[in-house]
């Protein structure tokens, strides 16, 4: 074949570059006609799901179970983290606690887990969250009757009966960490009993459940500020005061140089415990919505969470620096109870505030975390891993600080999205007191009540004979191994059972001579 000339190679060169350009054109307009479209497609489906209106007149009924669908989807993935988190609490109460106690706090919270399941299938989710009155719902009890969705959520009632599951679960595992060490455990089988089953389904039925008299009242709580976290912390307390500090248990106002929380046995799985449970607070307060479709809902809760988490350890770790026990050293226990405060802080109110109002409802739960555990010290009322501080103190400054921090933007979520025109405004966006004045009543009422039964429920316990009595034998708490070995059987570490073994045997005479030659 003959070569081509070099005019003839420019030529050639030239045909393929124009016909390169003209298919380079057509596909960079092709892919601007394309991302216009999916634009106007976005425009589009936002303002069909905008208001509550426009999605029952426009979407057709495949739709409609579509979007239930992702709404179910989303619904329960939230429920499983959740669910997760009960791991962290078992880490976290584990590693604060004494070497000796870890058995009892791993079967408590295992036990606790099981009983929620049985008792919130049985009778808990009825009185929360079916119709009734004002005060307790009464029907759908074994889920007899229910409807195949809750309300107009679109979700399956029993993939809400699960999401709400892992919360009572989560209420019930905070009261046991306030009273570690001195529990008996046939005496944590009736206390859960009566929180699980009644105190919170029916409490939290005031605030939660359908025609609850505080949400009739205008009483908002997203995820559980006071719902979930203040019913389980002001019960920690009722339990702490009835049983009294652990045996040996010396506080910083008798004795300045000794006195204090024993050191905890296991500072890093409490702080991957408390990581753990960041992580599911992910479930706990996006996962409220009960909408996949809320999209700026989920997103913004989510943020909200996580800055305030951030600022509630901030606050803590610097407090605790500069006027804790150990002066001028970073503590981790402060700054992972800090963390927690501010978790919990924000629950309440994380669909309502801006993120600026996070951080700094964020940066006060710390505050509260800190002097709420010196408080504690200083009235003599022993709280191993800071439950009362954390999620009963800093409960009620969450659900207050929605009366100071809802930043007049952000209205209801639903399940085809967010309604904003009717929005929340707290004081300090011009607002007004009316809304921190409802909710300064509707938590004040639920932290009465709280206290008061759980109290006479503690003190009722506390007065059965052994081993049914609320606190343990003494020689069960002071004996060889604590609790661990008292009430389980076993210690949680091998070479704890080891030397028990061994000083049985020693004091028993019955060493074999093969360990003595």
């Amino acid at each position: 074949m003959k070569p081509l000339s070099r005019q003839q190679n420019w030529s050639l060169m030239l045909q393929r570059a124009k016909s390169n350009w003209r298919i380079g054109a057509a596909v960079f307009a092709g892919k601007i006609l394309g991302t216009f479209i999916v634009i106007a497609a976005m425009v589009t489906i936002t303002g069909l799901i905008a208001t509550k209106a426009n999605a029952a007149e426009t979407y057709t009924a495949h739709e409609t179970t579509l979007i239930n669908t992702a709404n179910t989807i989303w619904t329960l993935v939230a429920a499983f983290l959740v669910f997760g988190m009960q791991a962290g609490f078992v880490m976290l109460e584990a590693g604060f606690a004494r070497k000796k106690e870890t058995v009892n706090v791993l079967m408590e919270c295992l036990f606790d887990t099981c009983l929620c399941g049985i008792l919130f299938w049985a009778v808990g989710y009825a009185f929360m969250f079916s119709e009734g009155n004002g005060f307790i719902g009464y029907h759908w009890f074994f889920l007899a009757g229910a409807p195949a969705t809750y309300l107009t959520t679109g979700i399956p009632v029993v993939a809400h009966w699960l999401f709400q599951y892992a919360f009572a679960d989560t209420c019930s595992t905070i009261v046991s960490g306030a009273m570690i060490g001195r529990t008996s455990f046939r005496g944590d089988i009736l206390y859960s009993i009566g929180i699980t089953g009644f105190i919170y389904p029916i409490i939290g039925h005031w605030a939660w459940g359908p025609g609850g008299f505080l949400a009739n009242l205008g009483f908002w709580d997203f995820a559980g500020s006071t719902v979930v976290h203040t019913i389980g912390g002001v019960a920690s307390l009722a339990g702490a005061i009835v049983l009294g500090p652990r045996l040996g248990r010396v506080f910083r106002r008798d004795d300045k140089e000794k006195g204090g929380l024993p050191p905890a046995h296991n500072l890093t799985i409490a702080a991957v415990g408390a990581f753990i449970l960041w992580f599911g607070w992910y479930g706990f307060n996006p996962g409220s919505t009960l909408s996949a479709i809320d999209m700026q809902g989920i997103g913004r809760v989510a943020t909200n969470t996580t800055l305030a988490a951030c600022a509630g350890g901030f606050a803590a770790m610097y407090l605790a620096l500069w006027f804790g026990p150990t002066k001028k050293k970073f503590d981790v226990g402060f700054t992972v109870n800090g963390v927690l405060g501010g978790l919990v802080a924000i629950t309440c109110p994380c669909y309502w505030v801006d993120p600026i109002g996070a951080i700094a409802l964020g940066a006060i739960a710390g505050l509260v975390v800190f002097a709420g555990t010196y408080l504690l010290e200083y009235l003599r009322i022993d709280d191993p891993v800071g439950a009362v501080p954390v999620h009963g103190l800093c409960g009620i400054w969450g659900t207050w600080s929605l009366g100071l921090f809802a930043a007049g933007k952000y209205g209801v979520t639903g399940p085809t999205g967010p309604d904003d025109s009717k929005p929340l405004t707290g004081l300090f966006y011009g607002g007004g007191f009316d809304l921190l004045k409802t909710q300064l009543i509707g938590n004040l009422t639920i932290v009465a009540a709280t206290f008061a039964v759980s109290f006479v429920m503690m003190w009722a316990i506390r007065k059965l004979p052994h081993p049914w009595n609320l606190r343990v034998e003494e020689h069960g708490e002071l004996g060889k191994g604590g609790l661990d070995v008292f009430e389980h059987g076993a210690p949680a570490y091998s070479e704890d059972e080891d030397e028990i073994n061994l000083d049985s045997l020693l004091e028993g005479g019955a060493v074999k001579s093969s360990l003595t030659a």
